[in-house]
């Protein structure tokens, strides 16, 4: 049965990272102070004056037939993906009017690879298929040894692996500073797209847009407490006390945020697929900032 609540399991990544890589908290914490000069000095802006293409490999692992999605499944999410990340999606017309002025075109584009790593021609998707029911968080998705698929060098791609997840997950994703080796998105099979396996309420491509804002490190709307203490590092979007679920109706006041509320139909707090459609100017500064620093690879125009 299709899960009929977000939830997503980068913090639970993140958390898992820190622990048993040393190396990822050094990381984080030189991409962070990196992002904070890189906004205040104006070198994402810079980054922000031109298009960035990311070269995408889609990894579809599965079992049973019915998990082995289309093509044109893989086509229809890249098609939302780019829509959202260009603030080209109809549905901006929704944005509460305080907001409408904060909406903003990242200029990232994603596009499936046309060479893989041995500069083979490709259509950018990958067909694995595994003996394991399902998946959880962590790696093994992302193992070929473990009934997965291995990453291609994901300091030139975005990886993106679609499988069967078990625990209601719709998915994952790793933040910069990351090992390599499992570098890329995770996205459950029946929560990518807008066609085929695609299942209500998560049938319109959000997951990806939402895993793919972690990607670029991009924190939840409520920083991922539960008591105001929070925050995602992001001047123009409201602290609140936590997720907000379904398709809730304007506004929605926690943590003395009125009289407007919380953001919540922004891509990354945890609403249904249609009750989310932005990015604000303050998130793709810091998802440009990441280009300019930690995947500063892809800000670097290459062939596809």
């Amino acid at each position: 049965m299709a899960p009929r609540r977000r939830q997503c399991a980068a913090m639970e990544e993140y958390e898992r990272l820190l622990e048993e890589q040393p190396s990822f908290r050094t990381n984080q914490r030189r991409a962070e102070e990196f992002t904070a000069r890189a906004v205040s000095s104006g070198v994402a802006e810079r980054v922000a004056r031109r298009l960035v293409t990311i070269p995408t490999v889609v990894h579809v692992v599965h079992k049973k037939p019915g998990e082995n999605i289309s093509d044109a499944q893989v086509q229809s999410q890249l098609a939302v993906l780019n829509r959202d990340y260009r603030a080209t999606n109809p549905e901006t017309k929704k944005v509460p009017a305080p907001w409408k002025g904060l909406v903003a075109d990242a200029k990232i584009e994603f596009r499936l690879a046309t060479e893989d790593p041995q500069g083979r021609p490709t259509d950018g998707i990958v067909r694995v298929q595994t003996d394991r029911g399902s998946f959880g968080p962590g790696d093994e998705v992302k193992r070929d040894s473990k009934g997965g698929s291995t990453a291609w060098p994901s300091d030139a791609y975005l990886n993106i692996w679609v499988c069967s997840l078990g625990g209601g997950l719709l998915g994952y994703a790793q933040f910069p500073g990351g090992p390599k080796s499992t570098d890329g998105v995770v996205v459950l099979n029946t929560a990518f797209g807008t066609k085929g396996t695609a299942a209500a309420p998560f049938n319109k491509g959000r997951t990806l847009t939402h895993e793919v804002g972690h990607w670029l490190n991009l924190r939840h709307i409520w920083g991922d407490t539960l008591d105001c203490g929070g925050g995602d590092r992001v001047p123009d979007t409201p602290n609140c006390e936590g997720p907000n679920y379904g398709t809730p109706r304007f506004p929605v006041i926690s943590c003395q945020n009125g009289p407007h509320g919380g953001m919540f139909m922004n891509y990354m707090d945890y609403v249904d697929d249609a009750a989310m459609f932005m990015f604000t100017a303050g998130q793709v500064n810091r998802m440009n900032a990441c280009l300019a620093g930690p995947r500063k690879s892809f800000a670097t125009p290459k062939a596809l």
